[in-house]
């Protein structure tokens, strides 16, 4: 057992977050966004992860004085290893009242040693709506139906993840809300990144996700053939990074199309990238949300999407989601046509905050539920 990060003298309340890694993944921009927003003199997040590895929040995490244990029950699949340093963990820190789990595969382990060890508060947190299924779901159906057996409280990233995942118990939907004033189109921005990537003269297809196969890249890619055969100046700039992308990299050079792409992949400039792109192409098999469809809205890039996302995630008129069977050429003439849309690259804050995704919102909620919570158990 090993973790990084200072031990507070102050007084805050602390939440132990448990998820896979501090990856860049729509699950950790959402905690990190709530982290930055909230009062840390009053909230303070520590992490359990479950790979051994430094991660890409890692360093922010600790400059803002939060704690990160690392474990290896992703590398070796000892879930009793794994349990025993959560104990130790919780044993040697009855400062955590609040343990809050974002990873159902695990999850039912995290909440019953939380429960043996006196945590009062357990959290389950659903973020997928995933429907795609292989062997290896046997397994995950079972560890998600014993995922809310030691919960106290159930949270969802949207209706659908929810349901996913807690089928008839009653759950609270928190959205991955964003800053949306870092976001707003900005036109010198725009001109400025689109030179820094070289990309001034072109048509610039986005896309961001790790390279995994609920991102659906390669069919991404076939969308793309299809774009460049009719707009030959087209670019497709990659945010990302992930077990496939050799894979995807092989097949964009079997397409000879390795020179109209770019891969950047992980950024912590994202609210700059997206204002370079055109369109925003976003074909996922399952999302519980899609909080870069969010992003890039604000942002004011319009966007395709699939049926994979849930209906929360349409919050202004730069969206439009087309169905993965319609196929590569359809989807390409879609996003042709939507740039066309008169509102591009405008302001879409006002529908970013109506719509609820704004994080100054968000993270009050979420600041007064673990004071509430901490001090009413």
């Amino acid at each position: 057992m090993s973790f990084i990060g200072e031990i507070s003298m102050s007084e805050p309340i602390r939440v132990l977050h448990i998820l896979q890694r501090m990856e860049a993944g729509g699950t950790q921009a959402l905690l990190m966004n709530i982290y930055r927003k909230i009062d840390r003199t009053k909230v303070q997040f520590d992490f359990l992860v479950e790979y051994p590895e430094k991660q890409f929040y890692d360093d922010e995490i600790t400059e803002m004085g939060g704690k990160i244990y690392y474990s290896t029950v992703r590398e070796d699949f000892n879930v009793f290893k794994f349990m025993r340093q959560l104990k130790t963990i919780l044993n040697e820190h009855p400062e955590y009242r609040i343990v809050h789990s974002h990873a159902f595969t695990i999850g039912y382990f995290c909440l019953k040693t939380a429960k043996k060890c006196g945590v009062p508060v357990r959290i389950a947190h659903s973020h997928s709506n995933e429907t795609m299924h292989d062997i290896k779901w046997i397994p995950k159906l079972i560890m998600q139906k014993l995922y809310t057996i030691h919960a106290t409280d159930l949270f969802a990233c949207s209706e659908e993840a929810g349901k996913y995942l807690f089928k008839n118990r009653p759950f609270s939907v928190l959205k991955n809300a964003i800053n949306s004033s870092k976001f707003v189109s900005d036109g010198r921005i725009r001109e400025e990144v689109r030179n820094e990537l070289g990309v001034n003269d072109n048509f610039v297809v986005g896309h961001v996700g790790r390279f995994h196969t609920s991102k659906n890249h390669s069919f991404l890619i076939d969308v793309f053939a299809q774009i460049k055969k009719k707009k030959t100046n087209a670019k497709l700039i990659l945010i990302g990074s992930g077990d496939l992308e050799q894979n995807i990299r092989n097949k964009a050079e079997r397409l000879s199309l390795t020179d109209s792409i770019v891969f950047l992949g992980n950024r912590a400039d994202m609210e700059r990238i997206y204002q370079a792109m055109d369109v925003f192409v976003f074909p996922s098999i399952f999302e519980g949300l899609g909080i870069v469809a969010i992003e890039a809205q604000a942002a004011g890039i319009p966007v395709i999407c699939s049926e994979g996302l849930p209906p929360e995630s349409n919050v202004t008129p730069l969206y439009k989601k087309l169905m993965l069977s319609y196929g590569a050429e359809k989807w390409a003439l879609e996003a042709l046509s939507i740039v066309e849309e008169p509102q591009c690259h405008s302001n879409m804050q006002q529908y970013i905050i109506d719509a609820g995704f704004d994080m100054k919102s968000t993270a009050a909620e979420m600041e007064r539920f673990y004071l509430d919570k901490h001090y009413e158990k």
